[in-house]
């Protein structure tokens, strides 16, 4: 039997897209990828990133947050890098370790940004299920789409 793959998330904090990321595919693609997640910082467990994805089925509840430090000595395939500052930040990794940048929506900002006009919790969850979704529908693609040219 072939090795699974080594892919790291990245983001800025590990608190939310990068640990969604990491539930899909852990849920997903268990079979294919021996998956990770870290930070260029570590923000904490983001609570409501681990309620959207309970509601599908997913519990990341038992996830930490983890610098990319923690991974210095770990070979990876890939590292896919989810939010514009952890891909401008991104450490040097070898070069048979593929970098890709697939940017989602951060989804405390966009939350925050519709509780200042006034929304209701519920729709401030919106936010982080669309994100979700996002995510699963792009694991649901992998590895073939992160190693196509």
């Amino acid at each position: 039997m072939k090795e699974k793959l080594k892919i790291l998330f990245l983001c800025t904090g590990n608190s939310c897209r990068s640990q969604m990321a990491e539930g899909w595919v852990k849920k997903l693609k268990d079979d294919l990828i021996d998956v990770y997640s870290a930070g260029v910082e570590t923000h904490g467990l983001n609570p409501d990133a681990v309620k959207v994805m309970a509601e599908a089925g997913v519990d990341i509840s038992n996830h930490r947050s983890k610098l990319i430090d923690e991974f210095k000595d770990t070979e990876l395939d890939a590292v896919i890098t989810v939010c514009g500052h952890a891909h401008e930040t991104c450490p040097y990794f070898p070069p048979r370790c593929k970098v890709i940048h697939v940017g989602f929506d951060d989804p405390p900002k966009l939350a925050e940004e519709i509780a200042k006009q006034g929304e209701s919790k519920e729709k401030q969850l919106d936010c982080f299920r669309k994100v979700r979704d996002e995510i699963k529908a792009f694991v649901e693609k992998m590895p073939q789409n992160i190693f196509e040219e």
